[in-house]
């Protein structure tokens, strides 16, 4: 009688909880129990999954919930051993106590954890490992609060990653109780909107997906790439560099306050030598000459809302024809690879209504997973064109900006801009600054089109077409820590800036950094 009311309370008669729905779902969640024992994620007791009951019939929002018990062993999980739970957290439905030994029935100590993963990320499923991978990771480096790992191929399988970008996994600082744990990782979810896992330090990792197949897939990269990481460490590599190159030790300054090297051209080093001057300075864009809530608020935002009225009002040109065909070409390699958000563009002839509307579907799950695809650039960089010409938008650059590039110009040092943004969108942003055209003081433009950012080759190529004799003539200034590390091993200088709203910095990173470009 207490299940019926309790149930009934929420808004679910009896009958439902015992449908097709939730038995399928209830099955599914002891088979995987089993199966995640078998991978040594759940074993000991420790462990537990949730998942949403997936019924089209009912909104995302109130759909129940069903989530293994705890204390009880998982590989002998029965349909019938699971909680059921309301989108708010209130249980509905309680498994029935088992003769002794068995302990008596107890929710998962990680209801309220996983509640956060639902409630703020929409999740469609939660698992939470205790797989030695993910307690070893976040030993490596005790005092660190992120996993950081670049260049390999399971990046793929997280979502919203290729394999060129970084996967950054927030570590959160374990508790002697489990639900103790709830508001620090509630804080985690938020600090990282592009995470889909949050590691527990010396304890596991919980991961979710908007299914319960993204999270076991997910889940699964994540193990891979840990166990990756332990065993490149264990080898002297470096796992978290794009080269994955031997572990190199960081300078450490004798101040421990002194954390920001100022760095002069033309000034006395260590063993009193003047140092040259660059002949060339490339820079990076947002985060570097311009702030990086000015491409993630503003320049991203108004793509992403004007993209489909471009895509009407220009759709008979040359260009636009251009777009969409480079666009096709590119959803038919990620559909190729499995990429979430990927769906057909159908050929021209389909009609445009048809293919504007594919092609809106593609570019708007791109600009949510942040790719930094050609194709995507291109498209955007004519949007913004655009919204500069009807002065919907202006850019806007640091103020020590305007001065620093003048003052290079006048002293016969060529300055050019490397950017994931297409040649276009570039001459763009610093042709309409808030400090007027700063065009006149630049030498060119390097898009994506010369090569991944976070590649070592794309920086051989831009010595190549800067003509210089060599590599180290050429400082190289970026907010990303990766891309540093790639022109580095280039053997071009490289610098990173460190400006307001910028992402945190791997700890002992080795690089010079400036907050200001009158530091250069």
């Amino acid at each position: 009688m207490a299940v019926a009311a309790a149930a009934a309370m929420n808004g679910f008669p009896q009958a439902y909880l015992a449908g097709k729905e939730v038995k399928e779902t209830r099955s599914l969640l002891s088979e995987l129990c089993r199966h995640f024992y078998g991978l040594g994620w759940v074993s000991g007791t420790g462990g537990s999954i949730t998942i949403k009951v997936h019924d089209d019939s009912i909104p995302k929002s109130q759909q129940i919930i069903v989530m293994s018990p705890s204390g009880v062993q998982k590989e002998r999980m029965q349909p019938e051993d699971m909680y059921i739970l309301s989108a708010n957290g209130s249980i509905i439905s309680s498994p029935s106590p088992k003769p002794y030994p068995n302990k008596p029935p107890k929710c998962t100590d990680c209801a309220s954890l996983f509640m956060k993963a639902y409630e703020m990320r929409n999740a469609g499923a939660v698992i939470h490992s205790h797989g030695m991978e993910s307690c070893l990771v976040t030993m490596l480096n005790p005092q660190a609060k992120e996993f950081r790992i670049t260049h390999m191929e399971m990046i793929k399988g997280i979502q919203g990653h290729g394999y060129y970008d970084e996967l950054v996994v927030p570590i959160i600082e374990n508790t002697a109780y489990e639900n103790e744990l709830t508001d620090s990782l509630a804080k985690a979810i938020e600090a990282y909107p592009k995470a889909t896992a949050v590691l527990v330090r010396n304890h596991g990792i919980y991961i979710w997906g908007d299914s319960w197949i993204s999270a076991k897939t997910q889940a699964e990269c994540y193990h891979y790439l840990f166990d990756a990481a332990i065993k490149l460490h264990q080898l002297g590599l470096d796992y978290s560099t794009p080269d994955h190159g031997p572990i190199k030790k960081a300078k450490v300054s004798q101040n421990p306050s002194y954390t920001n090297l100022s760095v002069k051209a033309g000034t006395k080093d260590s063993q009193n030598q003047t140092e040259p001057p660059p002949r060339c300075i490339v820079l990076d864009i947002g985060g570097t000459t311009t702030p990086i809530t000015f491409v993630t608020d503003v320049l991203v935002p108004y793509a992403r809302d004007n993209v489909g009225k471009h895509l009407y009002a220009t759709y008979d040109t040359a260009e636009t024809q251009e777009d969409i065909r480079l666009l096709r070409f590119q959803v038919e390699e990620d559909l190729r690879q499995g990429v979430s958000g990927a769906v057909p563009i159908p050929p021209a002839d389909s009609g445009k209504e048809e293919v504007i509307s594919a092609v809106v579907s593609n570019v708007e799950a791109m600009i949510r997973a942040d790719r930094k695809i050609t194709a995507l650039k291109e498209l955007q960089g004519h949007i913004w064109r655009t919204g500069f010409e009807v002065n919907e938008l202006k850019s806007a650059v640091f103020e020590d900006v305007p001065e620093a590039l003048e003052k290079w110009h006048s002293s016969g040092i060529k300055v050019y801009i490397y950017s994931s943004g297409s040649r276009l969108a570039q001459r763009l942003l610093f042709g309409n600054t808030n400090y007027g055209d700063l065009r006149k003081y630049l030498s060119g433009f390097f898009d994506t089109t010369i090569g991944n950012k976070k590649e070592t080759r794309s920086y051989k190529e831009i010595t190549e077409s800067l003509g210089v004799d060599k590599p180290s003539e050429i400082l190289f200034v970026t907010d990303v820590y990766q891309e540093a590390t790639a022109a580095k091993a280039a053997g071009l200088e490289a610098i990173i800036s460190v400006r307001p709203g910028n992402a945190p910095l791997p700890e002992n990173h080795g690089f010079e950094t400036v907050t200001s470009f009158s530091q250069i």
